[in-house]
């Protein structure tokens, strides 16, 4: 049961019998760069936490959407903007926040690493500072976000396996070699030479680029993910 009623200024006031969660927004972002799965962390500036690592998020406004919010914040604390953000899942635990009873909503991308270099991440708004984390070697983190990363990372890995979804975290050419070292990193196991290029080739995502790729040894094939692997990935949601 609610009832309205008009306030001074005209606005319209809503009270509830019921108690009301607040709603947050947090944001993963996941780069792959100098061989490193690497998550963007702000350093909190006031409490809860203060000092501590966290994901960029806080709370959503009352007239803006939640991808709005998330957009947001992600400016307002670390400089990074033009993200193309998909929603990953909602996280309620009700101890999960020592304010009281808040339930956030988490979004999620990849960039590329020369996506990533020309963000010029910085601290601002609530956040003293801001940095490129290697995903397997974080500080202590604020609230429940080390289980939201590793939820995150999860759906990753089981995307990366079936998908042409590495193409947001590679250059447009790249060597067998280098797509692999994706591979490993994110999947943390290291996989078999042979059997991962019959794999990967016979999966009908790449094609040679036409170029090489100049090293210690013979020079090595530049491929590319091909048109159409790309805008099917595209097309889909990246994270259902």
């Amino acid at each position: 049961m609610s009832s309205q009623s008009q306030s001074a200024s005209g606005m319209q006031q809503y009270s509830y019998a019921h108690p009301r969660p607040s709603v947050t927004v947090d944001v993963v972002l996941f780069t792959f760069s100098d061989g490193e799965l690497r998550t963007l962390l702000i350093q909190r500036a006031g409490p809860p936490y203060a000092g501590q690592w966290a994901l960029p998020g806080g709370f959503a406004r009352m007239d803006e959407s939640l991808e709005a919010a998330a957009q947001r914040e992600l400016l307002e604390e670390t400089g990074a903007r033009d993200v193309y953000l998909e929603q990953l899942y909602t996280f309620g635990d009700p101890p999960r926040d020592p304010r009281g009873r808040v339930i956030t909503v988490v979004y999620f991308a990849l960039v590329s690493a020369e996506q990533a270099a020309r963000m010029a991440v910085a601290g601002g708004d609530d956040a003293q500072d801001a940095r490129w984390w290697n995903v397997y070697d974080l500080p202590a983190l604020a609230f429940d976000h080390r289980s939201i990363l590793d939820y995150a990372l999860q759906r990753l890995r089981w995307k990366l396996e079936w998908t042409a979804l590495g193409f947001l975290l590679l250059p447009n050419q790249f060597t067998l070699s280098e797509l692999q070292s994706v591979y490993e990193t994110v999947l943390k196991e290291a996989l078999d030479k042979r059997n991962f290029r019959r794999k990967i080739l016979a999966a009908d995502i790449l094609e040679e680029s036409g170029g090489l790729r100049e090293g210690d040894h013979r020079p090595a094939k530049l491929y590319r993910f091909t048109a159409k692997a790309i805008e099917l990935e595209q097309a889909r949601r990246r994270f259902p």
